[in-house]
């Protein structure tokens, strides 16, 4: 049997006022529970403003969504009770502590009571900002002002914050944008670490498509529509190609060969052969020209979702 949807998404659509065509163009999906959910596609093809009605910032035209069970335009409070949201640009207050910021907003989302001091906070509220806090890599940190934190610091800080009310979802807006390498890794580290430990359900928005490799599915809007919802090796192999790179001493020769088995490739030496097969052994067991190098590009994330939005213009033009 397959997992419970968690998301459940029919119908969807939203039009701007004096807006020509709609923004999101009668969509429908649903994300499993404790799925990593990549949702992909261009500026303008409709990401943000469905992350933006998921979320319950902004009013759908028609359809129908359930989110962890509850009617998203009947239930929008138990809706906002089961999720957690990091947004592309964070939303800190510089002057307050890392755990000030977090009691500012437990206290204004009815997680736990407000209190003016730490010390005289609920020990469940004490108890859950160390371990989140410890799963992030900051527990030396939550007592200092955010002006001397770094971006990636701010970032985990939002991960403890999304994750104080145990939310069985969190949404992902672009949370690595405007960081450094080392920190973008840091924070998928720290994202990952939460999800095995917290069975959370991922839901992310994304320009680094390397960090959708590891999702479950994938999921690509074009212009307000769906063009793909698959894995992501479903989407590597049914678009991307795979080949392997040769070359000889003996360029000559081993062309003859190519040529002769009918293989699929270009260049001169070195030759560029695309293959079908799983892998290209079947390929390589066959020539008896020596080879003096030999590599093997499998196609990436990126290549494939490259050559799908490619694919969904020319079908628009």
């Amino acid at each position: 049997m397959g997992k419970t949807s968690i998301i459940e998404v029919n119908g969807l659509v939203k039009r701007y006022k004096k807006a020509k065509k709609n923004s999101v163009d009668n969509i429908s999906f649903s994300v499993a529970e404790g799925e990593f959910f990549a949702f992909l596609g261009p500026n303008g093809a409709g990401k943000t403003t469905t992350i933006s009605i998921l979320t319950t910032t902004l009013a759908a035209t028609s359809g129908s969504v359930k989110i962890a069970g509850y009617d998203l335009a009947t239930q929008a409070k138990q809706v906002r009770a089961n999720i957690g949201i990091i947004f592309q640009n964070p939303s800190l207050d510089l002057y307050l502590t890392a755990e000030e910021n977090i009691r500012m907003h437990v206290g204004m989302y009815g997680v736990f009571p407000y209190r003016p001091f730490y010390s005289m906070m609920p020990a469940e509220y004490k108890q859950r900002i160390e371990q989140l806090a410890e799963v992030v890599g900051l527990g030396d940190n939550m007592f200092k002002t955010l002006k001397t934190f770094s971006g990636g610091m701010k970032r985990k800080l939002e991960i403890v914050r999304s994750l104080m009310h145990q939310p069985k979802i969190l949404f992902l807006d672009e949370p690595t944008s405007g960081l450094d390498p080392v920190s973008r890794a840091d924070l998928w580290k720290y994202l990952q670490e939460v999800r095995k430990k917290t069975g959370t359900t991922i839901f992310l928005t994304t320009h680094y498509l390397d960090e959708a490799e590891g999702a479950d599915r994938v999921c690509i809007v074009q212009n307000g529509k769906i063009y793909a919802d698959v894995t992501p090796h479903e989407l590597k192999n049914s678009l991307a190609k795979k080949e392997i790179q040769l070359n000889s001493d003996d360029t000559a020769a081993l062309k003859r060969e190519l040529t002769a088995l009918k293989a699929d490739f270009t260049g001169d030496g070195p030759f560029h052969v695309r293959y079908e097969t799983p892998t290209p052994q079947t390929l390589i067991r066959q020539l008896k020209t020596p080879l003096s190098d030999l590599s093997v590009h499998e196609p990436t994330l990126e290549e494939a979702y490259v050559e799908m939005i490619n694919s969904s213009k020319q079908e628009i033009a």
